[in-house]
């Protein structure tokens, strides 16, 4: 089914090398789509002037990053398409996003011009970045409610025609489920297990109720600071229900309260005006880039082996015609190394870079191959040394790219040493940079444990053991939490027992395990 799915796809996109992509640079995006020149830089402008708002409201802000820190957005077509390279069928799905430390992604359907109404694609990218920038912004994770309610207060923006932002603004897409599905409580939203022990299988107002509670301690007066109280108590480690008991009093009041609220006849917003927005740089992709679009953007994605093999011959066939173009022998490269075949990927990589010693990618996919190539070698310390090159070379071009950072430590540990401590400073380097993404999280953990270090180890894995829809890697976190609970900061544990207990189920998991088996036979 997914090869069928990735077919189809392709098939939708036959036209792409006739269509006139461009691309829209700015601080913090590059936007690659083919639309009109208008559309495109008001979009993008759109972005920034969101950034800037969502700084200026939550009082946080991030430094410039480096070129590719930036989110990368791909507008790919249309809703079909977007459950495709999703591979969720579910007909709510309107873009998604792709948080990673080599570079984060996101896909959405259609741009749209400002004066327009914020169409829910938009909404769902606005949504995700408002994640992307308050956990760049954060050292605590923030519990679920707390970081969607939040998501979505964000992302109700509004864009006027003047350059204002319209920030707080009703959460129209959310509207059907305030007044039509199933309600969740505050007690339910503050505390997450009860809210999934409670949960049906039907659709209910989880979102919206996050959204509606956020904006209510936001603008009312006589709740003024409950929200910042609830914070600090959450940071000094107070359970969330009884930080939100604390900090809000009465939980059946605030209810009321809140229901109160949501049947008003108006609605506080945040209008912002003097955003500091950024210079947009438009450019048309040459032929060979045009072509290869559709193509990158699935290889982007992210493709099994299978997907893989059945993408190359196309990829290849693009490369035959443009033999000389740098980007696409970079995707190549890409192509290669992911169908699988090592030294062909490194061959379209030095095509790439023999074009345009600053392709990016061209360096990354080489630097891959390079460590393939080396697993298992008999002399692994100058193997490993030489694989690291082309990170060099980029870590050259671009000093705060966290590839090389992040491959400098892992070419210790994958040929079985310990890392050097200017290597243990590059991954934290990288987790600076990159906090969102969670396997980089992970490896950074794992090695502050393995230190002594269990206090920053513990602050490292909260964002992923509490994040929403972390699944397996958060359950991999959370016992990892579990094991270093008791323990003393300064204690040196070695990585064999931390990677232990990353596998073994906890005594809670063990026990829930067994009441769920109960259940079960009792119902037979």
């Amino acid at each position: 089914m997914r090869l069928l799915g990735l077919t189809l796809l392709l098939a939708c996109w036959s036209d792409a090398a006739q269509a006139r992509w461009l691309e829209a640079a700015s601080d913090h995006f590059v936007v690659y789509a083919d639309t009109r020149e208008t559309t495109l830089r008001e979009f993008a402008d759109e972005l920034e002037l969101y950034h800037s708002a969502v700084e200026k409201v939550s009082g946080r802000s991030v430094a410039v990053p480096s070129p590719s820190s930036r989110i990368t957005i791909y507008v790919v077509g249309d809703m079909r398409e977007i459950r495709r390279l999703s591979r969720d069928e579910s007909r709510f799905v309107a873009g998604f996003y792709m948080p990673r430390a080599s570079g984060s992604l996101a896909f959405v359907p259609r741009i749209t011009s400002r004066g327009s109404a914020t169409d829910f694609s938009q909404t769902v990218l606005l949504h995700e970045y408002a994640h992307h920038l308050l956990i760049s912004t954060g050292n605590h994770a923030m519990p679920r409610w707390l970081s969607e309610g939040a998501a979505e207060f964000y992302a109700s923006a509004k864009f006027n025609r003047d350059g204002s932002v319209l920030i707080g603004t009703a959460a129209m897409h959310r509207a059907g489920e305030l007044f039509n599905a199933a309600e969740v409580s505050v007690e339910r939203l503050l505390d997450d297990r009860l809210y999934q022990e409670g949960r049906g299988r039907g659709y209910d107002a989880y979102y919206g109720r996050a959204w509606l509670l956020y904006h209510f301690l936001i603008f009312t007066d006589a709740r003024r600071g409950q929200l910042s109280s609830y914070w600090a108590k959450l940071t000094s480690g107070t359970p969330s229900l009884q930080a939100g008991r604390e900090a809000f009093g009465d939980l059946a009041v605030l209810e009321d309260e809140l229901d109160d609220y949501l049947h008003g006849r108006r609605i506080n917003q945040f209008q912002l005006t003097d955003l500091s927005g950024s210079p947009i740089t438009i450019r048309p992709l040459s032929a060979g880039e045009a072509a290869v679009m559709p193509l990158r953007m699935v290889s982007k994605r992210g493709v099994s082996r299978e997907e893989a093999l059945e993408l190359l011959p196309k990829i290849r066939a693009v490369a035959a015609s443009f033999p000389d173009d740098a980007a696409v022998q970079a995707a190549l490269a890409e192509a290669e190394f992911d169908a699988g075949n090592t030294a062909e990927a490194i061959v379209a990589a030095d095509a790439a870079l023999a074009a345009d010693p600053t392709q990016v990618n061209a360096y990354v996919q080489k630097g891959f191959a390079l460590f393939r190539q080396a697993e298992g070698s008999d002399n692994a310390a100058a193997t490993y040394h030489a694989a690291m090159e082309p990170f060099r070379a980029l870590n050259r071009l671009e000093n705060d790219h966290t590839l090389p950072l992040i491959y400098l430590y892992r070419s210790y540990r994958e040929r079985g040493e310990e890392p050097s401590e200017l290597a243990i400073q590059a991954l934290e380097r990288a987790l600076e940079l990159a906090p969102y993404d969670q396997d980089l999280r992970m490896m950074a953990a794992l090695q502050q444990a393995s230190d002594g270090r269990l206090e920053p180890a513990r602050l490292t894995l909260q964002p992923v053991a509490f994040a929403p829809h972390g699944g397996g890697r958060s359950i991999a976190a959370g016992r990892l939490l579990t094991y270093l609970a008791d323990r003393e900061d300064g204690t040196i544990i070695g990585m064999d027992p931390l990677m232990a207990a990353m596998r073994a189920p906890t005594a809670a998991e063990t026990a829930i395990a067994g009441a769920d088996a109960a259940d079960t036979s009792t119902e037979d």
